[in-house]
């Protein structure tokens, strides 16, 4: 009875040993957690009334790009963002806007961010820092893509994504820049509401 009982807990432990073996494979291909994607909170929701005809909600990530969500909420409190056209809008790729004159080379007045490159990919519906060359770079200008640009990931900051609206995204005019432009018409912070009052910005 006794010889029975060694036999079968060896083979249990043995068992054991293979399980664990197959837990902690040597050589084996290496996988990276992906933390949750947090709540929806009206605080870090961004709404643009665009003149294409609707809202676009989208979803800040402050766990991902604090310093540009700082930036994009400043900035649309004083209503920066308001009337402000898409200039750059290439079919199957993105529609970028945030530049004061329309031409891709204006910005805020307040400084360049240093880039939070993270590893939120370029899907559709995702909402990114536009930039020049340079990382450290962006200012204003934001795009959302059309499609999935996975060349993007890891050079430019994505700090949100689309959460609805996105035809009236899709329906943004073509051009670079478009004949008649899309416009911004109002921006806001959800928590905030349309109508809040506009703080101006920081002495620069």
């Amino acid at each position: 009875m006794l010889r029975k009982w060694i036999i079968a807990l060896m083979a249990l432990l043995a068992f054991g040993g293979v399980a664990e073996a197959k837990k902690k494979p040597k050589g084996g291909p290496q996988f990276t957690v992906v933390a949750p994607t947090p709540p929806v909170r009206p605080e870090d929701t961004w709404v643009l009334q665009l003149s294409t005809g609707g809202q676009v909600r989208m979803q800040l990530r402050p766990d991902r790009a604090p310093v540009h969500v700082d930036r994009i909420k400043l900035l649309t409190r004083a209503g920066f963002y308001d009337g402000l056209t898409f200039h750059r809008v290439i079919e199957g790729f993105m529609a970028q806007a945030g530049d004061p004159k329309g031409t891709g080379e204006g910005g805020s007045a307040l400084p360049d961010l240093k880039a939070e490159f993270n590893d939120l990919p370029h899907l559709r519906g995702t909402l990114s820092m536009a930039r020049t060359s340079a990382p450290d770079t962006a200012n204003s200008q934001f795009f959302i893509c059309f499609q999935p640009v996975m060349k993007l990931d890891n050079k430019y900051t994505v700090f949100g994504r689309v959460l609805s609206g996105m035809e009236f995204v899709d329906s943004i005019a073509r051009g670079e820049p478009p004949a008649d432009p899309s416009r911004i018409v109002r921006a806001w912070i959800e928590s905030d509401g349309p109508d809040a009052a506009r703080v101006p910005l920081p002495a620069s």
